[in-house]
């Protein structure tokens, strides 16, 4: 059957398809590089079939009681005055009561809380080498013993091990989107309580996040640039590389560069798609940004994965563990929506290149045809076919 499944990433896809897993019958073993479970990240929005999918483990009561609780965005000059405001809950359409947006720590904390009494988890530790045959996968871990099983997924992010090891480079797979992003905890005291605010340059911006429903807040930064050679994990590169791009800037950046420069939290990286012709090779699957990352920009990641994560295990139980079955159905009824998601960026809206690009999104962003125009090209999206049941199939 297929039934011993290893899991790499336990944040968001890695729990859910372990979940669904454990539902079904299988026996998942989820291993995580951080040696806890990751607090830290920005908001992350379930719509559409990622609620029903919440609903279905049980867990969007948990998900709407922390939900962040975010107005929209206000973009802001110099001396901090508000220039131009975007309301979202008017962008959404009338359909803001079925869609939440939550911290993606909080969201992880949930799926944890849900899983951790039917998934054995691995903390502090990452697979080192992946050998197939035809009976199943022999896995070494950095830390731990050699270990076999009958399938992998790997569902641990745009920089994943597991598709390095089983596709090759991310090289191959990476498309660079001429932006890169760095975030981290700030002093909620520099933001407005439920609005992100946004300071602009020409192709820079940085911003505070503020959560209606929490005490802290968050420091984005997002600047254009042809692509960095950087080490991933060298953080102090990474930090300098955003103080070269940020240094010097008014408004209140040089207080969030500072204290964005001091938090361990502290995240950088490329805005990037990730692009595969195929997200499994024999015994091994990908899910979640691994397989499809549509990028930051695109707002559609933790959607993705909940989507994603269901119907991989779904597939697998349906074929009665037969993955050569379940890899294909789960890619032919997965695909379409990625390639939506990863058309739809905003990038410009967020950071004009030029000053006149930025006078012009600010606006538009004053003009209720912004809102009206959005809510009818929603309406006007072809709607996903229902979720299939896999409970009762």
């Amino acid at each position: 059957m297929n039934r011993r499944i290893l899991i790499s990433g336990a944040s968001i896809a890695g729990p859910t398809v372990a979940f669904w897993l454990a539902r079904h019958g299988f026996a998942p073993t989820v291993v995580e590089r951080a040696p806890r479970l990751r607090e830290g990240g920005n908001g992350v929005d379930l719509r559409g079939q990622a609620v029903d999918v919440a609903e279905r483990m049980g867990i969007m009561s948990q998900t709407r009681a922390v939900a962040a609780d975010v107005l929209g965005m206000s973009f802001v000059n110099a001396a901090n005055r508000s220039v131009a405001r975007i309301d979202m809950q008017a962008i959404r359409g009338g359909v803001a009561g079925t869609e939440v947006e939550i911290m993606r720590g909080d969201l992880a904390a949930i799926l944890y809380e849900t899983t951790k009494d039917d998934v054995e988890y691995i903390f502090g530790d990452s697979i080192r080498t992946m050998e197939q045959d035809d009976n199943g996968v022999t896995v070494t871990f950095e830390h731990g013993r050699m270990r076999r099983f009958d399938l992998v997924v790997g569902a641990d992010g745009t920089h994943s091990t597991v598709r390095h090891l089983a596709f090759g480079p991310e090289s191959q797979f990476l498309t660079h989107l001429g932006h890169y992003f760095a975030s981290a905890n700030a002093d909620p005291g520099l933001g407005e309580q439920r609005w992100v605010t946004l300071y602009n340059q020409p192709g820079r911006v940085a911003g505070i996040y503020r959560s209606g429903t929490h005490a802290g807040a968050k420091v984005n930064f997002l600047f254009r640039s042809r692509p960095l050679t950087y080490d991933h994990r060298d953080v102090e590169q990474q930090k300098r590389l955003l103080s070269e791009a940020f240094g010097g800037l008014p408004w209140v950046v040089p207080e969030l560069l500072a204290g964005a420069l001091a938090d361990p939290d502290f995240y950088f990286d490329a805005l990037s798609q990730v692009r595969m012709g195929s997200w499994s090779s024999g015994r091994v699957a990908l899910v979640g940004d691994a397989a499809h990352c549509a990028s930051p920009a695109a707002g559609a990641g933790a959607t993705l994965s909940l989507i994603g994560a269901y119907r991989l295990a779904g597939e697998l139980s349906s074929a009665g563990g037969d993955h050569r079955i379940a890899f294909r159905r789960y890619e032919q009824g997965h695909r379409k929506m990625v390639e939506r998601s990863q058309s739809s960026l905003f990038i410009g809206m967020i950071a004009p290149k030029s000053r006149p690009g930025i006078w012009a999104r600010n606006t538009m962003a004053q003009l209720p045809l912004l809102a009206a125009m959005a809510a009818v090209e929603r309406r006007l999206q072809p709607r996903a076919l229902p979720l299939p049941d896999y409970e009762s199939s």
